[in-house]
């Protein structure tokens, strides 16, 4: 019985910390209420510990990683999609794996994931569920052709 127990205890231990830097806002109190509330699990990837505030991963290897506490961006030209009452800016040059962060909310989250593992529209669902708890600054995505035409009538 002994042995058994050792055994469960040493593969419980397999799982290795997610080595991950702390966002230079990590300490908002807003970050601390988005962590408390991530989920056990994301599109089938069991969560994992990290070793950084304001930080989460799901997956063995590592299919998603969230960061809250980010510098919230500024006007972009990346491609920005609302879900769940959330804007998300996604930089896909390293597709399949993408960087999306928060946009118009404060403190940001950015959110990094392997789109060959996990669904983004099944992380960003979940997700956006929590991180819909941060102050939005009023900043909102635009649609680019309407960008474009406001634009070409101011100038």
């Amino acid at each position: 019985m002994l042995l058994a127990t050792t055994a469960a205890i040493s593969l419980a231990g397999c799982t290795s910390t997610v080595q991950l830097d702390p966002a230079p806002y990590a300490n908002d109190p807003g970050c601390a209420d988005v962590t408390v509330r991530l989920p056990d699990e994301l599109d089938g990837q069991p969560r994992r510990w990290t070793n950084a505030q304001a930080t989460g991963a799901w997956g063995e290897p590592s299919a998603v990683l969230l960061t809250c506490g980010v510098e919230p961006p500024g006007p972009s030209v990346l491609p920005c999609q609302s879900v769940g009452g959330v804007d998300w800016l996604i930089d896909d040059t390293d597709a399949p794996n993408y960087s999306v962060t928060t946009f118009g909310r404060v403190p940001a989250v950015e959110v990094y994931l392997d789109n060959d593992v996990v669904s983004s529209a099944d992380v960003l669902d979940s997700l956006s569920r929590i991180v819909s708890r941060l102050p939005a600054d009023g900043a909102t995505c635009l649609d680019r052709p309407s960008a474009g035409a406001d634009a070409a009538a101011e100038g």
